[in-house]
């Protein structure tokens, strides 16, 4: 993987902490960032409701899930 330097100013005791937990924690204040980036980048992904999971494939990949939501609440609202 390719990488690049950040150059990043925070407040010192923030620093002081950012480096005392990567240290307990076993890890470079690099790897502590980079995860820190990784989750931020899992939680933004869309995942499906459990529920859909459960019928993927019934549902066409043409079918724009938020109309189909909408209709299946008014369907049973």
């Amino acid at each position: 993987m390719e990488t690049s330097k950040l150059t990043i100013r925070l407040p010192k005791d923030d620093l002081e902490f950012a480096k005392e937990y990567a240290r307990q924690h076993g890890m470079s204040l690099t790897q502590l960032v980079d995860r820190y980036f990784q989750s931020i980048q899992k939680a933004t992904r869309k995942v499906p409701h459990a529920e859909v999971q459960k019928i993927t494939g019934l549902i066409p990949r043409d079918i724009d899930l938020n109309e189909y939501f909408q209709h299946i609440e008014k369907k049973h609202s």
